[in-house]
């Protein structure tokens, strides 16, 4: 039995969600980690993270008339932002009224497929939107996930670079190479495409990084049933682990 990155793949508790998202949510600190080979190799980790800033990751809309009267139970803060967020009043965010309010520590919007990845993650009754109800566990986990980011961002930069992301995924268990991490680096740096690229990702391409290595992970252990870190798939089979990770 592999005892592989099991407290990586828990997903963070947000209350007044009935059901869990086993995405791969970020790394419980000041817990003791170890992992295995081939996949990560032993390590703990008890560095306590100091949250560098209290900016919420969301950019207020104007409002047009008294929001609705705040949910029994519900956090009056979290209604407030969802109806800011919640333009035409319909009682559910889509993909781009959530994209235009999520924001980076360099004020640049969330890449969409990040913002796709969160919503599919908490629609959980699969309409394309989310209630109130799945944003507080969606807003819960980008939390946790700030709580993340910055303790791997030493420099207080506000991206995660190389050795940062090195350290990210080696403290999660990951046992990737140097040519990997560059890879990663490379896809994820979203000015990567022209002169103003520094080798560096910003906070919404780390959470779809991290998540993106852990799914296809999860992927291939599927297939690693003797856990050497090796496999043999035929065609088919390459076809569905890509499908189903897309």
């Amino acid at each position: 039995m592999s005892y592989y990155n099991q407290s990586y793949g828990r997903p963070p508790q947000s209350q007044g969600q009935g059901q869990q998202h086993n995405y791969g949510g970020p790394q419980q600190y000041g817990q003791q980690q170890h992992v295995q080979q081939p996949y990560g190799q032993q390590q703990q980790y008890s560095q306590q993270y100091q949250p560098q800033q209290n900016r919420p990751p969301l950019q207020m809309a104007p409002q047009s008339g008294p929001p609705p009267q705040v949910p029994p139970g519900a956090d009056p803060q979290l209604w407030y932002w969802f109806q800011a967020v919640d333009t035409d009043r319909s009682g559910a965010l889509t993909t781009e009224e959530l994209q235009k309010a999520l924001i980076n520590g360099d004020w640049s919007p969330f890449n969409i497929e990040t913002v796709r990845l969160m919503m599919n993650m908490f629609d959980t009754d699969n309409t394309g939107t989310i209630t109130f109800q799945e944003f507080a566990g969606l807003w819960r986990y980008i939390e946790d996930w700030k709580k993340c980011f910055t303790t791997f961002d030493a420099d207080g930069s506000g991206t995660i670079n190389f050795g940062e992301l090195k350290n990210a995924l080696k403290t999660f268990g990951y046992n990737l190479s140097d040519n990997f991490i560059n890879l990663l680096i490379k896809k994820y740096d979203k000015y990567a495409g022209n002169k103003t690229g520094k080798g560096d990702v910003t906070f919404d391409n780390f959470v779809q990084s991290c998540v993106t290595v852990k799914t296809l992970t999860d992927s291939f252990r599927r297939y690693d049933t003797d856990n050497d870190g090796w496999i043999q798939i035929n065609y088919e089979q390459f076809l569905e682990l890509v499908v189903n990770n897309r």
